[in-house]
Order: C-alpha cells, then sequence, then structure tokens
C-alpha cells in the first residue's frame, strides 16, 4: 500500500498521478529524467508518490482506497497530475473512458480530486489544450482540464483555482521534456511557485520564456535566410520546411532532451508543441504556408516589414560556404575555404 501523507511524515508532499485520455509519452518521456533521475528527484524533494498508474504495484481495491482516503480526508492531496486530455464523450457522459472498477468515468474522478488537490498540474499538451486527443472531428470530446485549445475553460472551467489561489499549471508539451516537470514539482516542493511563475497560457515559465529558437544549431543559416530545401538539408527550416521554432515557447536547443537531442537537431522542423492547437496547424507539417513568397509564420517578436527588410540584406549578403551548405546533407564548403569566399 503507498504511504499516506502523515505515514509519510508531515512535510513531505503527496502526489498522486492519474492518466486519461493520451498515449502515455510523457509517462516515457519522464522515465528518462537524468541527472537526477525522477525517484531522486522525488526523494530529494520530500515527495511521496501515491500512485501512478504505470509505476506502482497498487491496484484494484488497493487503488480504491487510495482515492477514497483523498476524498474522505485521511490522506491529504498535495500534487494531482494528470496526463492525456479529459474524456467527456458520449455527449458529456465521459463514460468513453471509466475508471475500471468503479463504474465512474474518469472525469468524475478527475473533477472530485481536483477540487481537494493543493496543486493540480497537467502534464503534456493533451491534459493542458487537448492535443492531439481532441484532433480532427473530436469523436472522445476530448478537452484540456482548463483549456479547450486556445480558449480558457475545458473541464475544471476558466475560474477553477485550488486552495492555494492557482489555477491549472499546464506543464505543455508533446511529450514533456522531463526536466519541465520534475523542476516544477520541485519549486512547488519548495514553495518558491507562485502566479508569476506561470506565463498567459498557464505554462511555467522556466521553460516558457524560452523560444526553441535559442541555441539551434541552425541559427547561422537563420541569420543569413540561407535555407534548407528538403529534410535533409542543413540549411535552416522556417522558410520552406515548416519550422516554427522562432515562435515555439520552449527552451529544447538549450536543454537538450537525454543530454544531447532536440528536434531540430535530429533534423525534424519544430512543429510548436507546446503551443494550443499545434496539432491542426491547418497545412502540412512539413511545408511552410506562404503569401506572395513570405512566410506566415514569422519570429513573434519582429514586426513583419522588418523582418522581410532584413531577410533581404541577409540573403544578399549569405557567404557561398553556408548558401551551398545549407541545400546539403553535409558540409561541402568546410570553414577553411572562408578565406577565399571572402575575397
Amino acid at each position: 500500500m503507498p504511504e499516506t501523507f502523515h505515514e509519510a511524515g508531515e512535510g513531505r508532499l503527496n502526489l498522486l498521478w492519474l492518466q486519461s485520455g493520451g498515449c502515455g509519452g510523457c509517462t516515457l518521456s519522464l522515465l528518462c529524467a537524468e541527472s537526477p533521475d525522477l525517484v531522486t528527484v522525488l526523494e530529494s524533494a520530500g515527495i511521496n508518490l501515491l500512485w501512478h498508474p504505470s509505476l506502482s504495484e497498487t491496484c484494484g481495491d488497493d487503488l480504491l482506497d487510495v482515492l477514497h482516503n483523498i476524498l474522505n480526508g485521511n490522506t491529504r492531496l498535495d500534487l494531482l497530475c494528470l496526463e492525456g486530455s479529459v474524456v467527456t464523450g458520449p455527449r458529456g457522459t465521459g463514460k468513453f473512458h471509466m475508471l475500471g472498477g468503479t463504474g465512474r468515468p474518469m472525469m468524475e474522478w478527475i473533477r472530485d480530486l481536483s477540487a481537494v488537490a493543493r496543486h493540480v498540474v497537467a502534464v503534456g499538451t493533451c491534459a493542458t489544450y487537448g492535443g492531439i486527443t481532441a484532433a480532427g472531428d473530436n469523436p472522445c470530446e476530448a478537452v484540456g482540464l482548463q483549456y479547450d485549445g486556445h480558449h480558457k475553460g475545458g473541464f475544471l472551467g476558466k475560474d477553477f483555482s485550488t486552495g492555494t489561489g492557482l489555477p491549472v499549471i499546464n506543464i505543455a508539451g508533446c511529450p514533456t521534456h522531463p526536466n519541465w516537470v520534475t523542476e516544477t514539482l520541485v519549486q512547488i516542493a519548495l514553495g518558491q511557485f507562485s502566479g508569476t511563475e506561470m506565463d498567459e497560457l498557464g505554462r511555467p515559465r522556466s521553460y516558457a520564456d524560452h523560444l526553441v529558437h535559442h541555441g539551434c544549431p541552425r541559427n547561422e543559416y537563420y541569420e543569413f535566410k540561407a535555407s534548407a530545401e528538403k529534410p535533409t538539408d542543413l540549411g535552416c527550416m522556417m522558410e520552406n520546411m515548416g519550422c516554427l521554432g522562432t515562435q515555439a515557447h520552449a527552451d529544447c536547443n538549450t536543454r537538450l532532451w537525454n543530454g544531447e537531442g532536440s528536434c531540430l537537431r535530429g533534423g525534424y522542423a519544430c512543429v510548436n508543441c507546446t503551443a494550443p492547437g499545434f496539432e491542426e496547424p491547418g497545412h502540412v507539417f512539413t511545408e511552410t504556408p506562404k503569401i506572395a513568397g513570405i512566410p506566415v509564420g514569422l519570429p513573434t517578436d519582429m514586426p513583419k516589414a522588418w523582418f522581410v527588410a532584413l531577410a533581404s540584406l541577409s540573403k544578399a549578403a549569405t557567404p557561398k560556404r553556408l548558401r551551398e551548405n545549407a541545400v546539403a546533407d553535409h558540409i561541402v564548403v568546410p570553414l577553411r575555404n572562408i578565406t577565399k569566399d571572402r575575397e
């Protein structure tokens, strides 16, 4: 049986993790946390994991005891994490997703547990904004905890807040970087997480105040607008390949995944997976929509006229090294030729 809050000791925080409409990818990502690993983070932060559907042995009646002890006040719930969107179909009944052995829709358990939790955390873009699960015609009527796409409200309603006065904390990402989750949990455990630590979409500012563009290994190509034309090219992927790194709020290229990777470093354009509605951009993910030859998705912090003017100047000044390497799958003009290039 999991420990209750009092058995774990005053000062420790109890964490309950639920999964709803999603693929479980955020948990798989979380298990890749390193320096320190997930177990070390929880132990050092004084967080007691009451239950996790993939990591806990407890199931059946024992799990129901855990949930009932929380709801009747015998076990204090400090952190409720939900992974996956809330499934409310069909027709608002939630019966597309029943919690096994309870005869109740998962959405009812989520509502009741959220009401007694000191902090409610949505883990992943499905839980935050609906995400992939809510794409298309959304037959399962999936929504985020406090957002339905771009619209605040979602399952718990736009005015929901916990006893701490905080709304749902939206750790968006598809999947989330493991350190975005562990860092946020540690901030909460240390009493250092407040409303000022969240951006306008409820995302922790520790990662959402950055852009994926920051630290991108293709930035030199971006500066000279030396653009890739096909997936294997080395150049910047913003102009032709659908990359939204100049708009996406995340620190993927400065806080690398598994110590060394990111989508862009792997040759994939950023699809802005930390934003609501990323799953349906209205165009092919790997193509950049344009109007009169100008990309629609321009950097968020630069006026369009300035960008167009600077882009024209940059392209005119593009060194031969970058111009040729941008459309190759390996370095064809090495740095040693840079002096000749200038002559």
